[in-house]
């Protein structure tokens, strides 16, 4: 039975029609076991959904179906990756809340739709946010949870120039976004008429399993027992109030904010560090705190190439790290760039084979702890290189590939090439609308003023004199 909704996007309405949610199973009977994930994966922070949406055009005219052809490449892809056609299961208190995969071979959540739009409708330039996602992206009632429900949900919407869309809701405790962006490959290998898939999964979770006896060995600022625990806003969450944009760095703006970086940094810093010391300081400018209040920068950090020797290529799973700076606003505020830029650096630098030893014992000895996001935390993630843009399902590279959205308090690093042609980095953030306002005076302030070493505003956010706006 189909069912008809409307969405927008930047003013765009549309209906989609979609059929009933259905579960595709593997194509070939698969093991029925239970397989315990990492002490990395289960932690409090990753019980939850990540979504992440890809757009496609049909360049040569195909009749092909996508629907068809990617419900058929799922089936036969779950047959080597069959723990994603499992449900999670809890241990019980007993054994610290521990989470296993529960191999019953059900299937992932399926969703055939069709919108009475255009590629072209959504724009000439495909960058978040996507107000549209509720439509894209239908949330199967009972399919959201983290325990007994599907660890996938995807949608495939058709569209009326012979694209479509591929949305996709991952259970976060499942893999990071290296080990979706693998499933996803192997899924259009399949698609694209392959036999077999050429790089085979890897589960192995026990290499990231806490030692015996555990014992924490390094700092972690990410599980802070602090007070003041951030509940998710620091804004009202009224949508109105808020202003959501994406701003675009090709390599004229990186080598502008590079000249805001000390010399004895130039060659040791990427461009990562810069843009997030550079956005870290605007946005703590913009927000406005308190001079005493504290503020964090947290990283997250692809951990596979520290161990040694690396985690095996195909390990799929959660390999990542939030280590965290902390500094004062009015320290972050009245301070050069390159004072963010050594706490950015540092963070990073922490992490290492006994930081993610030590981390996978704390869940253990503390029971899985949630992160602790403190008001004016800002959490960054680099989506750079993990290939979303590059998933071919035969109807080539996707025009875009990645994040939906981002939240209040977080930021996503997607590769972009803009109108001109210009390759570079788009970076989507949601502030309140004042706040959104003295941000892109901030930031305009930084590309205008290249004079390097100077502090680019005081705490309450007051422009220099050479502002652009």
């Amino acid at each position: 039975m189909a069912k008809s909704s409307s969405g927008s996007a930047a003013g765009l309405v549309f209906t989609v029609r979609r059929k009933t949610p259905e579960l595709v199973a593997p194509a070939k009977p698969t093991p029925r076991e239970l397989k315990l994930l990492s002490d990395i994966d289960d932690q409090q922070g990753l019980r939850f959904h990540i979504p992440v949406i890809q757009f496609y055009r049909n360049k040569d005219g195909s009749m092909r179906d996508p629907v068809k052809v990617i419900r058929e490449a799922i089936a036969k892809t779950l047959v080597r990756y069959y723990p994603f056609a499992g449900r999670l299961r809890e241990l019980g208190a007993e054994q610290q809340r521990k989470l296993v995969v529960d191999c019953t071979g059900e299937g992932v959540m399926f969703v055939e739709a069709d919108a009475d739009v255009t590629m072209d409708d959504f724009g000439d330039q495909l960058q978040p946010p996507f107000p549209c996602l509720d439509q894209l992206l239908y949330d199967v009632p009972g399919s959201g949870g983290v325990v007994d429900c599907p660890l996938l949900l995807i949608q495939v919407t058709r569209l009326k120039c012979g694209g479509f869309i591929v949305a996709l809701r991952l259970n976060h405790t499942m893999s990071d976004a290296v080990g979706l962006v693998q499933i996803m490959k192997a899924m259009g290998e399949i698609a694209r008429g392959a036999d077999s898939i050429s790089l085979q999964p890897v589960w192995q979770r026990d290499l990231l399993s806490a030692r015996d006896p555990p014992r924490v060995t390094c700092t972690h600022h990410e599980y802070d027992e602090v007070l003041d625990t951030y509940k998710g806003t620091i804004v009202p969450l009224d949508d109105d109030d808020m202003a959501h944009r994406s701003f675009f760095f090709g390599r004229k703006e990186v080598s502008t904010l590079r000249k805001f970086v000390p010399p004895h940094l130039q060659d040791k810093c990427s461009t990562f560090d810069v843009l997030t010391a550079c956005l870290w300081q605007c946005r703590t400018i913009a927000l406005q705190p308190s001079p005493e209040e504290e503020v964090r920068i947290i990283c997250i950090v692809n951990a596979r190439g520290i161990f040694n020797p690396p985690l095996p290529i195909g390990y799929y799973g959660n390999a990542i790290a939030y280590p965290v700076a902390i500094t004062t606003a009015g320290k972050l505020c009245r301070n050069p760039l390159g004072y963010a830029l050594e706490l950015v650096r540092k963070a990073k630098a922490g992490v290492t084979e006994e930081y993610m030893r030590s981390v996978a014992d704390l869940m253990v000895i503390k029971g899985r702890p949630n992160f602790s996001v403190v008001r004016n935390s800002y959490l960054v993630s680099d989506l750079t290189r993990a290939g979303f843009r590059d998933v071919d399902f035969g109807w080539g590279k996707a025009a875009y590939g990645g994040p939906t959205h981002r939240g209040v308090g977080s930021s996503f690093y997607i590769p972009f090439t803009n109108k001109k042609g210009e390759s570079g980095i788009v970076v989507p953030l949601r502030l309140p609308r004042p706040a959104m306002d003295r941000f892109m005076i901030q930031l305009q302030t930084m590309l205008v003023n290249s004079t390097s070493n100077q502090p680019i505003a005081n705490i309450h956010g007051e422009t220099s004199s050479k502002s652009a706006l």
